[in-house]
């Protein structure tokens, strides 16, 4: 069963509409272009790519906060614009913002939401205490949520989200400044809630990593536009070279220089990039030529602090079809803007 179907979707917004602010030269600026794409039902599914891509935007579509331009989505089997009123029935969301009430206790939280829902007064009990448990929330159910960590506010809010059942659950930049250690235990409990709840859940992200770890499907944007859509196995195994990363120490140009000239006329290397002290190589193959890149390295005169190598990432997959990563691709949206 198919829980999203979007097509031919677009978004554009005027220099007279609210979002302004985004408009350059007075002309229209198109958020979403032309993009179409399902999501299963009980599936993962990322929306991947730097601020500015289109994501959220297109999740507004997707949540009835914002009537698309053009094409066409349906949500949990209604569509997006014609009924809407069925279609926020059966969706959670968790916007990037909190929207918590500070002033309110966790469980006060989650109560208030449920009423708004209209669940029973058995069923709100029995439902909160299970979302808590799931996010692993009982011990400070009754404590203030102005006293909550960022990563414990952002869990709080992913239960409420689903206290009411919903059918698809939609999370906008659902780790979005958080450590690493934090970031990781939200993706557990995202992963724990997808199991035991059977929801289908999409996502929006810039963090390669959560998207790789997280999700069944990804789809990568880039202005607007959907570029690459499949697994995040076989989006990575579209890039054939593994990745050799050489670091350096203190050495003279002309030997760095003459060992890039070395590695540019091996036939098994495919792409030469130097980023200050770090040599990033594209390799076929590398765990056959290792051993010769390093020689190669060392008799060139290079002083070599670190050599390792690693298979494609979802950052090579994007670096592969934008030519840069995800992140410079980012600060050259928020220059422009």
């Amino acid at each position: 069963m198919t829980a999203i179907d979007v097509r031919n979707l677009t978004k554009c917004f005027s220099p007279q509409s609210p979002f302004r602010r985004l408009i350059r030269r007075n002309r229209d600026i198109v958020a979403v272009d032309n993009i179409s794409f399902s999501v299963d039902d009980g599936e993962i599914f990322a929306l991947l790519g730097p601020n500015g891509a289109g994501k959220t935007t297109t999740l507004k579509i997707l949540t009835t906060l914002l009537k698309p331009t053009s094409g066409h989505a349906r949500v949990a089997g209604f569509d997006v614009v014609s009924e809407r009123d069925a279609v926020r029935k059966k969706i959670g969301i968790v916007f990037q913002e909190s929207s918590l009430d500070l002033r309110l206790t966790g469980r006060e939280n989650l109560d208030f939401h449920a009423r708004m829902y209209g669940l029973s007064s058995v069923e709100r009990k029995r439902r909160t205490e299970e979302v808590l448990k799931l996010v692993d929330m009982e011990e400070y159910a009754d404590v203030l949520v102005s006293k909550y960590s960022g990563g414990m506010r952002r869990r709080l809010e992913i239960a409420r989200g689903f206290i009411h059942h919903p059918e698809v659950l939609f999370l906008d930049e659902p780790t979005l400044g958080l450590d690493v250690h934090t970031r990781r235990r939200i993706w557990t409990f995202i992963k724990k809630l997808n199991e035991e709840e059977n929801i289908t859940i999409l996502l929006t992200t810039h963090y390669i990593e959560e998207a790789d770890f997280l999700c069944s499907r990804v789809a990568i944007m880039q202005n607007g536009k959907i570029i690459a859509i499949d697994e995040p196995e076989k989006l990575k195994n579209n890039v054939k070279e593994d990745i050799v990363m050489i670091i350096f120490g203190n050495s003279e140009d002309y030997i760095v220089e003459n060992t890039l000239k070395m590695f540019s006329e091996l036939n098994y290397v495919h792409d030469i990039i130097r980023e200050n002290n770090t040599i990033m190589l594209k390799v076929e193959h590398a765990d056959m030529h290792i051993a010769e890149i390093i020689e190669i390295a060392r008799i060139s005169g290079l002083e070599i602090n670190s050599v390792n190598f690693r298979k494609p990432s979802l950052e090579d997959v994007f670096i592969e079809l934008t030519g840069k990563p995800i992140l410079d691709t980012q600060l050259s949206c928020i220059r422009h803007q």
